[in-house]
């Protein structure tokens, strides 16, 4: 089966129609002030209206009190929760209560400890995000984005959880990190960026392509 591709952190119209027409089967509208790439909930709402029935809506929140998830799910109406934060697994389940919605969990990686401390959350999500943590010397470090790998010899072998791969992923080292990880999904975000926020069409088509290409 080809690998499906998560477009993250879209923020306008154009960059949106530009991922659903190279064929992203998910894309990602962030609910995050701190990020470059956060959007309102009319934004968000507009940009989902652009993609809905052509790829799933997955808004990404960071520790999200209940009243801001009900208020993305009343206006957005998401296909899913992408949770970024520190959300326990009984918090994670409660939020897949809460919304009625699937609910990925990002888990950041450094070292093989934390891709084993994601089996907590193997019952509450429906997805795993394996992203990698910033390193402890990139003091303005996102909950995501940050245009860092981890090793992804990592996840090589091995049962887990239904996942996703995320970290530092580019259309020059999508294919590989396919390979390395037999990744079923890939997220990406500021791979396909010029600036930070600020999303590149062509970079956009160039990823999906590799990516479908891999397998």
């Amino acid at each position: 089966m080809p690998v499906e591709v998560k477009i993250c952190g879209l923020s306008t119209p154009e960059t949106v129609d530009a991922a659903v027409e190279a064929g992203a089967d998910l894309i990602g509208l962030v609910f995050f002030p701190k990020s470059p790439r956060n959007a309102s909930l009319e934004q968000a709402a507009a940009l989902a209206a652009r993609a809905r029935g052509k790829a799933k809506i997955v808004t990404l929140v960071v520790d999200a009190s209940d009243a801001e998830l009900d208020a993305i799910v009343a206006k957005v109406d998401p296909d899913l929760i992408q949770a970024h934060g520190a959300e326990s697994p009984e918090r994670i389940a409660e939020i897949a209560r809460l919304t009625d919605k699937p609910v990925i969990k990002a888990i950041r990686v450094r070292d093989a400890g934390d891709i084993a401390g994601a089996q907590a959350f193997s019952e509450a999500a429906s997805l795993i995000l394996y992203d990698a943590k910033a390193p402890e010397t990139l003091g303005s470090s996102l909950p995501g984005g940050n245009g860092h790998a981890f090793d992804w010899g990592l996840l090589e072998g091995g049962r887990r959880p239904a996942f996703m791969l995320a970290g530092g992923l580019t259309p020059e080292n999508v294919a590989e990190a396919i390979r390395v990880t037999g990744a079923p999904v890939v997220d990406v975000s500021s791979g396909v960026e010029t600036a930070p926020g600020v999303k590149d069409i062509v970079l956009i088509r160039k990823f999906i392509e590799a990516a479908k290409a891999a397998r």
